[in-house]
C-alpha cells in the first residue's frame, strides 16, 4: 500500500506541474473520474508537424501502482494512423516499455522506461514520434508500409484524420 500512496503523491505533484507549466504548449491534462492514476490528455499538434499538424488528439495515460518503477500505458482515443500506434490506439514507443532487457534484442535498456521519465517527457516523446515514425518495428504494419512506399497517400490519410479530429468531417 505504501507504493500506491507514494505513486499517488508523485503523480499528484507531476499532474499539478503539468497544469501550471506554461512551457509545454499544446498539451492539456485532466483526471478521469478524479483518479490520479488515469489521465485524459489532449495533444494539440503544432502546425510544423508534417503529418498531424493542426490536429487535436485525445489520449489516455494509465499509470500502474508501481509508478515510477514501471511505465504507464498510453492509448489514443481519437483515431490515428501511425506506424508506432496499434489500430487499437495503444502507443508503442521505447520509453513506455518496461525496464528490462529486450528479449528480441532490438532496444537497449537505456531506450526503455526509467524512473527519471515523467508524464511530460512521455508526451513530448510521443509528439516527436508523430513527426518521425520508427518503421523498423512497426505496431501498425499497414501504416509503416504506406509511410515508406507511398508517403503522399500516408500524408493524405493523416490529414483526413486531422480534419476529423477537429470535427470538420
Amino acid at each position: 500500500m505504501a507504493t500506491t500512496s507514494a505513486a499517488a503523491g508523485l503523480l499528484g505533484r507531476q499532474f499539478k506541474q503539468m497544469q501550471t507549466d506554461k512551457d509545454i504548449p499544446g498539451i492539456s491534462c485532466g483526471l478521469v473520474d478524479n483518479n490520479i492514476f488515469e489521465w485524459e490528455v489532449m495533444l494539440m499538434i503544432n502546425d510544423d508537424c508534417k503529418y498531424y499538424g493542426g490536429g487535436f488528439f485525445r489520449a489516455r495515460l494509465s499509470f500502474p501502482h508501481e509508478y515510477p518503477l514501471m511505465p504507464p500505458k498510453m492509448k489514443f482515443e481519437t483515431p490515428i494512423f501511425h506506424p508506432n500506434i496499434y489500430e487499437s490506439g495503444d502507443v508503442c514507443i521505447s520509453i513506455l516499455h518496461p525496464p528490462e532487457e529486450d528479449k528480441y534484442g532490438y532496444e537497449s535498456a537505456a531506450e526503455r522506461w526509467s524512473p527519471v521519465q515523467s508524464p511530460e517527457t512521455i508526451l513530448l516523446s510521443v509528439i516527436s514520434m508523430l513527426s518521425s515514425p520508427n518503421d523498423e518495428s512497426p505496431a501498425n504494419v499497414d501504416a509503416a508500409k504506406m509511410w515508406r512506399e507511398d508517403p503522399k497517400a500516408f500524408r493524405r490519410k493523416c490529414q483526413k484524420l486531422v480534419r476529423e479530429s477537429l470535427g470538420d468531417e
